[in-house]
């Protein structure tokens, strides 16, 4: 949640010609990659709450980036809640999911968390490269260590 939201913030800093640039990486540009995270979030609390189809939000969003960044941040929000509610035995939990392409998975839940914040952090990091391509100098540190620091 809290680099989520110190990405966000410093996104919407930008101009929307910035933010909806195509720039060649996974996904082609700013705009393009928050809106792939802010699926995966999605698809991933879906799937943990055994939903039985899975929606992917891209498919319908057609707002703005504040209002892509309002959803983010709002699923973020319920991964934090979440985790900070789970007991061993909800990190534990082994639970049936589909991929995408409809193959049937089991997996402890803590592998899909250390996946989803690993993902999440894979693609602000493409992110923060693509401040760099538009020769933006101000980026927010995400580092966990960054964090882990402030709350001393």
């Amino acid at each position: 949640m809290w680099a989520n939201k110190i990405l966000l913030e410093r996104i919407s800093q930008l101009s929307d010609e910035q933010i909806n640039k195509e720039i060649i990486s996974s996904f082609p540009g700013i705009y393009k990659t928050v809106l792939h995270m802010m699926d995966v979030e999605s698809i991933w609390w879906q799937r943990l709450k055994l939903a039985e189809h899975v929606d992917f939000p891209s498919q319908t969003f057609k707002g703005n980036f504040a209002e892509l960044s309002g959803l983010l941040l709002q699923l973020s929000q319920q991964w934090e809640d979440w985790v900070r509610k789970a007991n061993e035995v909800n990190i534990n939990h082994v639970f049936a999911y589909q991929n995408s392409k409809k193959e049937l998975f089991k997996q402890p839940v803590y592998e899909v968390l250390l996946h989803l914040f690993n993902h999440q952090s894979y693609h602000r990091g493409q992110v923060v490269t693509m401040f760099r391509q538009l020769g933006i100098d101000k980026i927010p540190a995400t580092d966990f260590i960054v964090f882990s620091r402030s709350k001393r």
